[in-house]
């Protein structure tokens, strides 16, 4: 990949990364809930799927995907549905002061942060179809075309990284001081259940 090229790869992945989503608002709900560093592991799994995206989109498997509005449809509605279903959860999570149960919610295993980080990306179709538009742009048809997936697909995934800890995880630090009270607490896991319902419900009607 040229090095003007790989430049405006790296602008515009920056900027889709601090675009707020589903993926900001779990990591910022995994710093608050599990730390700053332990919500690095939330992040890997949405990597994970991030990578997934990209492949299905370069086997051409997004074209379908996009074409079929019965396929688009069911994913995107369960993508939807798995969103809102956290936000409930999170929006009826009771106030949590006792010390050994907070304890318990710091030292969530980094395989259930990985798994549930995995599954807030995976289930967004609009991903797919963001990707098809989006790589073709990068990519050059009369080049080695592995190698170039290699570079983009490493480009955007230590951007989305260094986003997603260093900004808005950390940005989640700032509310800490609400988790030691009651009426902390409570604000906070209702603001951020709205939040993923919100994201939810425009990812099941915005088109």
């Amino acid at each position: 990949m040229q090095f003007s090229l790989w430049l405006a790869l790296v602008g515009a992945g920056t900027l889709i990364s601090f675009t707020p989503g589903a993926g900001a608002i779990f990591t910022m709900s995994n710093s608050l809930n599990s730390g700053f560093r332990r919500s690095i592991w939330g992040i890997l799994g949405q990597q994970v799927a991030l990578v997934i995206h990209i492949v299905i989109v370069a086997l051409g498997v997004g074209v379908l995907v996009s074409s079929s509005p019965v396929i688009f449809n069911v994913i995107r509605y369960a993508g939807a549905a798995y969103l809102v279903y956290l936000g409930i959860r999170q929006f009826l999570r009771k106030p949590d002061l006792d010390e050994e149960e907070v304890a318990d919610k710091k030292n969530e295993s980094a395989l259930s942060m990985f798994q549930r980080g995995i599954w807030v990306n995976l289930l967004n179709p609009k991903a797919i179809v963001f990707f098809l538009a989006f790589m073709p742009q990068f990519i050059r048809p009369d080049q080695p075309l592995l190698q170039q997936y290699a570079v983009l697909t490493t480009t955007v995934i230590i951007i989305d990284i260094l986003v997603m800890w260093f900004f808005f995880a950390f940005a989640a630090r700032s509310f800490q001081r609400f988790t030691h009270d009651e009426r902390g607490q409570q604000v906070l896991n209702r603001v951020f259940g709205c939040l993923f319902v919100l994201v939810g419900i425009l990812l099941a009607v915005i088109h």
